[in-house]
């Protein structure tokens, strides 16, 4: 398998990445580290997506995503930042998310947090409620929100991503259970909550409290090995 990055021009900046293609070496909390050839891209993916792409993963970890490409640009140095998608649609959906005031690349990357679609039919619905349980959006913003992207989002609500939702539901209950039983165990619960994330990133098959405690366990016996 062909294993690449392209600079396409596909209506956009002629030089943008588009598309990057390579074996996943590390998943990170909101990126993948991808292997392309020997160099290794950190791209960074919305919670939502990468949560698809764990679930999804191919033996062969060959990954394809379509890529928002951007420069973040500081005092002293212009850093090059890679996004990405699973199709042009979830881009589309990104770039338009982007043109409110205020939502900037990293902040909509943090917020797309529930399936794209979920999120644009709540944009269309004007449900300002649903807007304001994303991460970073303020109620100000959620406003901004609707009055910006209500006419545009009528093709993202069709995204057939609704199963990602509905295994989110099945997941919440041994994963709320997994946290109580920390918080009795004296952990504070954002460390809890922390813990339990990086063990479903890990290991994204589990599916009840008791092989999420035993996952986070066994990181936590590893990390105090390694320390030593």
């Amino acid at each position: 398998m062909a294993i690449h990055l392209r600079a396409l021009d596909d209506g956009y900046n002629d030089n943008m990445i588009a598309q990057i293609c390579g074996k996943v070496n590390q998943i990170k909390d909101n990126s993948l580290i991808i292997d392309i050839n020997g160099i290794c891209y950190e791209v960074l993916v919305p919670m939502t997506i990468l949560q698809r792409i764990v679930k999804s993963m191919p033996e062969d970890k060959i990954l394809s995503l379509i890529t928002y490409h951007y420069h973040q640009i500081e005092p002293s140095r212009s850093v090059p930042v890679l996004i990405g998608f699973l199709n042009k649609l979830e881009r589309d959906f990104f770039e338009q998310f982007i043109t409110v005031s205020g939502v900037g690349p990293k902040a909509a990357i943090k917020a797309l947090n529930k399936p794209i679609s979920v999120v644009a039919r709540a944009i269309y619905n004007e449900d300002t409620n649903f807007l304001l349980g994303l991460p970073g959006i303020g109620r100000q913003r959620a406003k901004d929100i609707i009055a910006r992207l209500q006419d545009k989002v009528g093709r993202f609500a069709l995204l057939q991503d609704d199963a990602v939702e509905q295994a989110e539901k099945k997941q919440c209950d041994y994963e709320e259970e997994a946290l109580q039983i920390l918080v009795q165990l004296q952990y504070k619960k954002p460390v809890a909550k922390e813990m339990l994330k990086k063990a479903l990133l890990r290991s994204p098959e589990i599916n009840t409290a008791e092989a999420l405690l035993n996952e986070v366990y066994r990181q936590n016996t590893k990390d105090a090995e390694s320390t030593r």
